[in-house]
């Protein structure tokens, strides 16, 4: 058989390639991938946190199959359906608002963010949106106009954008590792750039992923959120890629002692399949029929797999699972930085944790090593992918359903791959052609 990887070069569009490793499966099983030769590999990513639970759960087979046999239409743009409406109650019982709210349905985290960045606008008649450096909400042209990442860098930006730096603790803005610099910033702007009465919303993700998989200092969520309160901004949580249990808990900002004004979901939400979900005050979410809408919006088998998600992780305790996995994964990261001077940093929480990679006693980003620990653990049997404005954070997203003993060899693979690219055992040469972030 011809390589299943060259026949994706020759036949698909790069456009919508991130590659790092030649990586072709043909199938998956739980927390495992399989190529075409059958050899297993542990994923560590799980499609950057995609595949909620794993890959081929019988949950999502059952709900998508069952959807499928008996198909209300496939879409709710001019009908009510089931699935949606299921899918919609129960977003709305499980996640804390304000008031009466609404939920509108979409395809990806990205169309999501866009139709909240137009609408916000839209419904308040306010011309400027907030965001932070290193935000990624998104990869259509309204949520990247949104966002603030380095690989978004030549995207044209929203006009009325403002980005403000993420309170990282590790790389503290002016050496404040408490954020409330970052707080002041803001209050700066408001007094000498524009009043804040033009802002409609900030958008924020709780852990920043693909800008590093940065944990806020805490108490700084609140903060933000009492002086957006303060001007009337509304505060959109990004919960694309650490929510729904991933953290520990089944919102990742209830850590942050806040309640957003609207959340968004996305990724894990269809465990696979592509549907997200944006929760918000009635008075926006209505603001305007037919304003954001694709015809397969909320389809029956998509709405119905994210059920079969959201139940599932209540059923088998899911969220426990992710916050015990997640510090046996941490303890045993920690233990191997004493040893390797290479990882700077250890954060995250629950599943959602980022290992940076640096070199020198002034913290200077290890790009390339990154790339390279990588590509060797994907030799060793390990699925894994890098984030960060410098490309120098592992990430680590698996599925909720990762058992400790998996988590373990994980981190053993990680290890190794370290230590044969501190040995100088692995060439730069195999990064040729994959380009990564």
């Amino acid at each position: 058989m011809q390589d299943l990887y060259q026949r994706d070069v020759a036949a698909l569009s790069k456009l919508q390639n991130l590659r790092f490793f030649p990586l072709a499966v043909t199938r998956g099983q739980g927390a495992y991938l399989f190529d075409q030769t059958g050899r297993k590999m542990l994923d560590f990513s799980a499609s950057w946190g995609a595949a909620s639970l794993g890959h081929g759960h019988p949950a999502i087979v059952d709900a998508v199959t069952r959807a499928a046999q008996d198909q209300a239409g496939c879409s709710i743009l001019s009908s009510a359906s089931l699935p949606a409406i299921e899918l919609a109650e129960k977003l709305l019982e499980i996640t804390p608002g304000h008031g009466e709210r609404r939920v509108w349905l979409g395809h990806s985290g990205s169309d999501a963010n866009e139709t909240i960045a137009r609408v916000v606008i839209a419904a308040t008649g306010r011309p400027r949106i907030m965001a932070f450096s290193g935000a990624y909400h998104g990869g259509t042209a309204g949520s990247m106009a949104v966002s603030g990442h380095t690989t978004q860098e030549g995207v044209e930006k929203f006009n009325g954008l403002s980005l403000i730096p993420y309170p990282d603790p590790f790389r503290p803005y002016l050496e404040d590792p408490s954020g409330d610099s970052v707080l002041n910033y803001i209050e700066e702007l408001f007094r000498k750039s524009f009043p804040p009465h033009e802002v409609a919303a900030f958008f924020f993700e709780p852990i920043q992923a693909d800008g590093g998989l940065i944990v806020p200092p805490p108490g700084f969520f609140k903060k933000l959120a009492n002086l957006c309160k303060k001007h009337g901004i509304l505060t959109v949580c990004d919960e694309v890629k650490v929510g729904l249990g991933r953290t520990g808990k089944l919102h990742c900002f209830l850590d942050e002692d806040m309640v957003p004004d609207i959340v968004i979901f996305g990724k894990g939400l269809g465990g696979g399949l592509p549907i997200s979900a944006a929760i918000g005050p009635a008075h926006i979410m209505n603001h305007q029929a037919a304003f954001s809408m694709q015809t397969l919006h909320g389809n029956p088998i998509c709405a119905a797999a994210a059920l079969a998600v959201l139940e599932t992780i209540e059923k088998e305790k899911l969220i426990n699972n992710a916050a015990h996995v997640g510090q046996i994964i941490q303890n045993e990261l920690k233990a191997l930085q004493v040893d390797q001077t290479i990882i700077g940093d250890v954060r995250g929480r629950g599943l959602a944790i980022g290992i940076e990679l640096i070199e020198g006693e002034d913290k200077k980003p290890a790009a390339q090593k990154t790339s390279l620990i990588i590509y060797r653990a994907f030799e060793l049997g390990a699925v894994l992918y890098y984030v960060g404005m410098h490309s120098n954070i592992l990430e680590l997203t698996p599925p909720l359903t990762l058992t400790a003993e998996q988590a373990k060899n994980g981190v053993n693979i990680i290890a190794q791959a370290i230590e044969d690219v501190e040995n100088n055992l692995v060439s730069t040469e195999k990064l040729t052609g994959f380009e990564g972030w």
